[in-house]
């Protein structure tokens, strides 16, 4: 597993290299910013907004993944769940309310050409993203598992358990603990999956705010964006320490989170005076990535968080539990809905 982390890296580094050359375009719509351009002022607010993201961001990471240490951020604790439930209500806005809204308004806009008009590219990409999702995360643990070096030496020592073990009443034991196994690297697969839909995000969210030129329109995205990155990291720790990752790994993928947007607004800055947010190039790869970032986001909110989550033994047994699973989906959801006023 961590080789495919390994491997995920590579891919994302080639992300933040290819999109500011693909958005970078002659402007063929005029610019739709609000407010008067300023770019010394302005720069101070992207320096600010870019602190705060990296600070707050990293908070939010870190704060599920201290389960270890703190005894009531425990995975097995019931106010983890309700944090975990709560994360997964701010994941499914984040795709609802802010990026799918953000995908239509850029895949419709008047100034793309008449392909774009003709056919409902949005929904079609985000189907295809979600698609995509459900086969990776069925398919991806047992190859892993197939590739594993020691998968036949384990398969063996599996079988021979198995065989051995069953005249006693012990063959039960065997088959648990590869279904506890093959859960793991399912958690695991989610993780990173789920990472890679916010990243991509965050890198377009981190560039359109770095290569604005009016403060007016920066400073209400200061604050929401800075809430928007803590809440996002608290929903992508929870996948993270339920996946058992290594420490090592642990913090890489949080300092990946922690990390996009900031750099995503030093290369706003960087190509702030050829950037045009309004260009067909730009449009188009956006509205492309936000549609798949969408995808992804939802599906993983729905079907890996919320609806596992609810279903478990000790939710269904426990009308306490099933009452403050629903308010913190709502709370989570709400508070993250609300932030779509500024952000």
């Amino acid at each position: 597993m961590s080789s495919f982390y390994t491997k995920l890296c590579p891919m994302f580094l080639c992300l933040l290299v290819l999109l500011p050359s693909l958005v970078v375009g002659e402007c063929t719509c005029d610019s739709e910013e609000s407010g008067e351009r300023n770019k010394p002022e302005a720069l101070k607010y992207k320096l600010v907004a870019l602190a705060s993201i990296l600070v707050f961001g990293g908070i939010g990471v870190c704060i599920p993944m201290l389960g270890k240490f703190v005894t009531w951020l425990n995975p097995e604790n019931n106010l983890f769940y309700m944090i975990k439930v709560f994360a997964a209500g701010v994941i499914l806005s984040t795709g609802c309310v802010h990026i799918l809204p953000d995908a239509f308004e850029n895949l419709t806009s008047p100034c793309l050409n008449e392909i774009w008009g003709k056919f409902p590219w949005t929904g079609f990409v985000m189907m295809v993203a979600v698609i995509l999702v459900l086969i990776i995360e069925s398919f991806l643990p047992g190859y892993i598992t197939k590739s594993s070096p020691n998968k036949n030496g384990d398969e063996e020592n599996s079988e021979h358990q198995v065989h051995t073990h069953a005249t006693h009443g012990h063959a039960h034991g065997s088959v648990a603990a590869a279904a506890d196994a093959n859960q793991l690297l399912r958690d695991r697969v989610l993780a990173q999956v789920l990472e890679l839909g916010i990243v991509v995000h965050s890198v377009i969210i981190g560039i359109s705010l770095g290569a604005s030129q009016s403060p007016d329109t920066i400073k209400p995205l200061v604050i929401a964006l800075t809430f928007h990155q803590f809440f996002e990291g608290m929903g992508l720790a929870g996948c993270i320490s339920q996946g058992k990752f290594k420490a090592r790994n642990m913090v890489i993928m949080a300092l990946f989170f922690a990390l996009t947007t900031p750099i995503g607004i030093a290369i706003g800055i960087g190509i702030s005076d050829s950037y045009d947010e309004n260009s067909p190039k730009a449009l188009a790869v956006e509205g492309i990535l936000n549609a798949t970032s969408a995808g992804i986001l939802i599906y993983m909110a729905l079907v890996d968080l919320l609806a596992p989550g609810f279903r478990e033994l000790k939710v269904q047994s426990s009308g306490r539990l099933q009452l403050g699973s629903i308010v913190s989906v709502l709370f989570g959801a709400g508070s993250m809905s609300l932030l779509a006023v500024w952000a």
